[in-house]
């Protein structure tokens, strides 16, 4: 990698030990900002399809006399960024902001050091008190993709019914889980072809939690109809989606809300919360059905015409997909953010 302190355009920092959303966006998107730019991964997690960067090339940039940028997505990056900067580093500072939410006294100071700013939502955007550029996450359509038998796909879980119904990510109040289980245990009692999935982490401090909604679940005798799987590797992960015939986004609050597309992408039917960048991605009635936020009778209320009717789910799937590829694909979401590069270079 002696070629990389001339011939580098971007440097993608990832300067956070846990594996996070953040860190999961950035990874998808690398890649392909890598086949547009000479670009390379600073830190931990590094995805294929990116070049990664040694902290002993990294050094090497410190003489270089052509712009750098450098594109910080967490405090910590954009302090890093501001700090090399001052000692001398060519870079042009960009940070993308997912947060709905009033910023702390250090967020807004380090958001003015940047040259340009990138909100994944209108709503990112309001929050961030200097102008943006609105570009919303994409996502692998090719990996995220419907199966091509889901009938066939869910019969490989091995479990009771013939559809199954989604709920994505961390297990705790802020992701809604308790939501979904509430609109579960009054709705699958009458469809009892349908199978619950809740697919995520449980925390030790989220165990409670967690406790509290098996205690709901046995209590409606629910057990082997709603499964907590916990946390699985990525192609499990995937694998899940393509066995979904609805999918519920519940979240509280949310910065964006990945699962929203991806569940898309997948052909699921979705019912969404209106949090994070749903009122964004979701066409209300067409490709999917947007419901208020922390409302089990809403949701329940929402999702119940799609399991009496899985034709009109399985139509709505095949919607949500299409306007996934038009809309939030990853390659869309490279070539606006080169966009937003092109200038600084």
């Amino acid at each position: 990698m002696a070629n990389f302190p001339g011939d580098l355009d971007v440097i993608v920092p990832n300067l956070h030990r846990r594996y996070s959303g953040v860190t999961a966006t950035n990874r998808m998107v690398a890649p392909r900002l890598a086949k547009l730019y000479r670009a390379a991964w600073f830190g931990s997690d590094a995805p294929a399809g990116i070049a990664r960067l040694s902290v002993a090339d990294f050094l090497k940039l410190w003489r270089r006399k052509t712009p750098l940028i450098w594109h910080a997505r967490r405090n910590n990056e954009m302090i890093a960024g501001v700090a090399l900067r001052a000692l001398g580093w060519p870079l042009k500072l960009v940070f993308t902001s997912a947060a709905q939410r009033h910023h702390s006294w250090i967020t807004r100071w380090l958001i003015r050091r940047m040259d340009a700013i990138i909100a994944t939502s209108d709503i990112s955007a309001s929050f961030l008190k200097v102008k943006a550029t609105v570009i919303p996450h994409g996502v692998d359509t090719d990996v995220y993709a419907p199966p091509t038998d889901r009938t066939a796909a869910f019969a490989e879980a091995a479990l009771p019914g013939r559809y199954a119904i989604g709920c994505f990510g961390r297990v705790r109040a802020q992701k809604g889980t308790d939501l979904f289980v509430d609109a579960m245990c009054r709705l699958l009692p009458r469809y009892p072809d349908f199978t619950a999935i809740i697919v995520g982490q449980v925390t030790a401090e989220q165990t409670p939690f967690a406790n509290d909604l098996k205690k709901r679940i046995e209590a409606a005798g629910l057990q082997s109809r709603i499964v907590i799987t916990g946390e699985l590797p990525i192609e499990d992960v995937q694998r899940w989606y393509q066995r979904l015939t609805l999918y519920a986004f519940t979240s509280r609050n949310e910065g964006f809300g990945l699962t929203l597309i991806e569940a898309m992408a997948a052909g699921s039917a979705l019912v969404a919360a209106r949090a994070g960048a749903a009122e964004l991605v979701v066409e209300d009635g067409v490709s999917g059905v947007l419901v208020p936020t922390g409302d089990a009778d809403a949701l329940a209320a929402a999702l119940e015409p799609l399991m009496s009717d899985v034709s009109a789910a399985t139509a709505m799937g095949e919607r949500g997909r299409a306007r996934v590829l038009a809309k939030f694909s990853l390659d869309a979401e490279a070539a606006r953010i080169g966009e937003v590069y092109r200038p600084l270079l």
